[in-house]
């Protein structure tokens, strides 16, 4: 079974045009010729871009050159309302300054502390599911929004202030479109960006409610009562240059994208795994044979190489963050093209990771090629599930942990099936099936022979 992905047009349209088609989704809205071309360019008075899929620019863009490539100020005014000067739209010295406290909290030596967390986490959501077909994506984010919160602030999701966020953050997902006028339009830094009123209020809740946990947080941290979490560390830990730790605000601000990052991208990956899988049951059974051995501890989680390689290819298929967008500082010339300055400069995983000339194959489901050379060379090419270079994801090692914890104890558990209907993907906040991702849940210990 070929995994779905939208139906797309090769005819061109314009940029206010595709506008338009964003709001609705970004994935069709855009030609079927970028699954093929080496770069695209989309021009109107309002925005000038380029699409770049040349895994050259790639890297020249996110390794060999960032300080000429940063975020984009309009990504930046896009998700203002909710992520304020976090680590995940600020540039420069602030970024710098903010990674050298976060990175410590998410090394790979650290993985290990908060292995507990993810597991209980994992037997959670096996203990909530129930038999029959369902749309798997709402258990899917609250199994990792209960991730968030035990790895975060040593709480389950059941926590009073934990649930709330929860449900903020539900409803900020629909209220806060993938194309926002904020994003698009040439707006003066002076003036403030126009977003919905919904957005501004759910954004607002979320940002009060977090601000709750991180001052009872510091509390706990002078009375000496606070656990070792990754908010304690992340609090506790001054920048190495200047001695700095982070002020309750800019806390705020970090934790509300280390929810974003960390519970809309989970729950996505997640559930399109689930869904994989569903519809590939030789697969399927590989995984399950595997999980039936896991040990809790990080040595059994590197054993599940089957599980490892499912998640993976699931993150190639489904990027939970379908594009990425930068902005060109000065004049450049790519591939013989002149890209202005103030460009904007799209890196789409969504059709990197699909690209015809860069992998055989793009749209099966085919797990087994992380071990062959082809699929390897594709990998380092054009896989950027969590970006690349000194912006990658700082919790990149976390999400692949977890991930594979959430797979194997679900399969190990049931037995999936397709639904009744093929979910299909749009991009929101992240990419997510537009009427739900269904599948039927047969628990293993009912079927009268192993699955």
């Amino acid at each position: 079974m070929i995994p779905p992905r939208p139906t797309t047009t090769e005819g061109r349209s314009g940029v206010l045009r595709l506008a338009r088609a964003f709001r609705r989704d970004l994935l069709s809205a855009l030609p079927e010729r970028l699954y093929r071309a080496w770069m695209a360019e989309f021009r109107s008075p309002l925005i000038h871009s380029f699409v770049c899929n040349d895994p050259a620019l790639v890297r020249l863009i996110l390794k060999d050159r960032p300080d000429d490539f940063p975020k984009s100020d309009r990504l930046r005014a896009g998700l203002a309302p909710l992520l304020g000067e976090s680590v995940f739209v600020t540039d420069g010295a602030q970024w710098a300054a903010q990674r050298r406290i976060i990175d410590p909290a998410f090394e790979g030596g650290r993985l290990h502390d908060s292995l507990p967390a993810i597991l209980a986490a994992a037997d959670a959501t096996v203990a909530r599911l129930r038999p029959g077909e369902q749309d798997i994506e709402p258990e899917c984010s609250h199994a990792a929004a209960d991730v968030i919160f035990r790895a975060l602030f040593s709480m389950p999701i059941e926590h009073r202030i934990a649930a709330r966020v929860f449900r903020a953050f539900r409803a900020h997902q629909d209220a806060q479109p993938v194309v926002n006028p904020a994003a698009l339009l040439p707006w003066p830094r002076w003036l403030p960006h126009p977003h919905s009123r919904r957005t501004r209020r759910t954004a607002a809740e979320i940002r009060g409610l977090i601000a709750t946990l991180v001052a009872d947080r510091m509390e706990a941290i002078r009375d000496g009562r606070a656990p070792d979490d990754l908010a304690t560390r992340i609090m506790t830990t001054p920048d190495p240059q200047t001695g700095r730790c982070f002020s309750a605000p800019e806390m705020v601000d970090q934790v509300a994208i280390f929810f974003l990052a960390g519970h809309e991208t989970s729950a996505s990956a997640l559930a399109w795994a689930l869904w994989l899988l569903a519809a590939h049951p030789e697969w399927q059974n590989a995984v399950a044979a595997e999980a039936s051995g896991l040990t809790p501890d990080m040595a059994g989680l590197n054993a599940l190489r089957t599980t490892r390689a499912v998640f993976r290819e699931a993150l190639r298929l489904y990027p939970p963050v379908p594009m990425m967008v930068r902005q060109a500082a000065l004049p450049e010339t790519m591939r013989d093209r002149p890209v202005p300055a103030g460009a904007q400069l799209v890196l789409s995983p969504w059709h990197l990771h699909r690209h015809r000339r860069l992998w055989d194959r793009p749209d099966d489901f085919d797990p087994g090629r992380w071990t062959r050379p082809e699929g390897k060379a594709s990998a380092r090419d054009a896989f950027i599930p969590f970006s690349a270079g000194r912006r990658v994801c700082p919790g990149a090692g976390f999400a692949m942990v977890e991930g594979v914890a959430m797979l194997a104890r679900i399969v190990a558990a049931f037995r999936l099936e397709p639904g009744t209907r093929p979910p299909v993907p749009v991009a929101r906040l992240t990419v997510r099936g537009r009427d739900g991702i269904a599948i039927r849940l047969t628990p293993r210990e009912n079927l009268s022979s192993p699955a």
